[in-house]
């Protein structure tokens, strides 16, 4: 299974997959009943999660229920235990929406919900981020993961999320990391979508970030907190549900 997705990953555009992927899975997930696993969004409990990457499949990563990643469970967690995001119902900018997410915030927000992407299929808004088309100060929280490292101009984009954001809202701007990097590492001489796999991760990706994430997103304007929610929730519940044990989130403030 994991070569096949590595596969269905690497060759078929990621907007034809948002498509079907849910359809597909709720096949395959017969074959997983158990209670091994727990996925904290769905409440689905399994005999083990779908593994999910490119190069190097991750064991145990995806929820074949709802979709979720390990990322997408610990930011549902950090959403749920941190925040009064589920009480308050804001206006929310979710840039790229995570399947997983969709149905849930819709119901939970309405038409404060407003989601948001140059090419998937599943947005409401077509948006490029270098350009929000929405006036400053609109939205108490905003959503952007897993996007910075594919724009042309990261800053601009940190910007414009700041932007838009009102003054007592917040946003979350996961990215993938290497911490073994230092800073971040960019290189536009690479051009062999097989030598940019191997060194960003994904052959589409501009730059891989390092352990100055956090500094990038402060220098563009946020304030940011670095809240590490695997030492809050605790390391065997963590890998009950599958969270990324190494993943810090970044909570930027105005």
């Amino acid at each position: 299974m994991k070569y096949l997705i590595s596969w269905i990953l690497r060759n078929i555009p990621r907007k034809y997959i948002q498509l079907v992927a849910h359809q597909l899975l709720k096949v395959y997930r017969i074959f997983l009943h158990g209670n091994k696993v727990h996925c904290p969004i769905c409440q689905e409990n399994f005999s083990k999660f779908l593994p999910y990457g490119r190069l190097h499949p991750r064991e145990n990563a995806l929820c074949p229920s709802c979709l979720s990643l390990e990322r997408h469970r610990l930011m549902y967690l950090f959403l749920q235990k941190e925040t009064s995001f589920f009480q308050s119902k804001p206006r929310l900018l979710h840039i790229a929406p995570e399947y997983c997410f969709i149905d849930r915030f819709e119901k939970l927000l309405g038409d404060h919900y407003i989601t948001a992407d140059i090419e998937s299929p599943l947005a409401k808004v077509k948006m490029d981020l270098h350009d929000i088309p929405f006036e400053d100060n609109s939205f108490d929280v905003v959503f952007c993961n897993h996007v910075l490292e594919h724009v042309r101009d990261d800053v601009r984009c940190m910007q414009e999320i700041r932007r838009v954001l009102k003054p007592d809202g917040f946003a979350l701007c996961q990215s993938p990391q290497r911490l073994d990097l230092a800073t971040t590492y960019e290189d536009a001489s690479i051009t062999d979508p097989k030598e940019r796999e191997i060194h960003f991760l994904q052959d589409d990706h501009l730059r891989i970030y390092g352990r100055d994430y956090g500094t990038q997103l402060k220098n563009s304007g946020f304030q940011v907190s670095q809240i590490n929610m695997i030492e809050k929730i605790g390391l065997e519940e963590s890998k009950k549900m599958s969270l990324p044990l190494g993943e810090i989130i970044y909570l930027c403030h105005k």
